[in-house]
């Protein structure tokens, strides 16, 4: 989809998809704050009022842009599972990573606990079905493996934080994904 959408008038039948795609747009771009149901409606080139038709509130929005990127994270994830010629766990970490550094802001938004999952069912549903992909893709799955799992995760999701908030200094012209790599490949 293009970036810019404000100029391209809604003709399609999918408002809900075009509304979501434009709200990942800004949210990437000008982060949680930037993101309003209006700032949408102009983007996708919609009346103000067309994003309530799918989305009450804007945590509505919020809620189904979090369950859109736990979608994605599980398709990564599941590609990792169906491959017999990766190392899983290095595989796993090293997707995880970069999955947040491409996507900051909605790595953020995923895990946001202003967005609590046991009052949202369908971010629960999508959240839970990452995390079941995760300890899949770990050879995790039985729950004698589950504290494996959750250290696997723990290590992972620390360092994707580390990163995105600037804690672990990159040198100029360093390689990123050579380091993310090194770090994880020596668990």
């Amino acid at each position: 989809m293009s970036t810019s959408l404000a100029n391209a008038p809604y003709h399609h039948g999918d408002l809900r998809n075009a509304l979501l795609e434009a709200a990942l747009l800004i949210l990437e771009r000008e982060g949680e704050a930037g993101l309003g149901l209006r700032d949408v409606a102009r983007a996708v080139g919609v009346s103000p009022a067309a994003p309530y038709r799918h989305f009450d509130s804007r945590g509505a929005l919020l809620e189904a842009l979090a369950v859109t990127g736990f979608q994605r994270f599980t398709r990564l994830m599941e590609g990792i599972a169906t491959n017999d010629t990766l190392d899983h766990m290095s595989a796993m970490g090293r997707t995880y990573v970069k999955f947040a550094l491409d996507n900051p802001n909605l790595f953020r938004l995923m895990f946001s606990p202003a967005l609590r999952r046991d009052n949202r069912p369908g971010l629960r549903m999508a959240a839970d079905a990452a995390y079941r992909t995760l300890r899949h893709v770990t050879g995790q799955e039985v729950e004698a493996g589950r504290v494996a799992a959750l250290a696997a995760w723990a290590r992972v999701h620390g360092l994707a934080v580390l990163l995105l908030d600037g804690q672990i200094a990159i040198q100029a012209g360093e390689d990123i994904e050579a380091l993310v790599a090194e770090i994880i490949d020596n668990h």
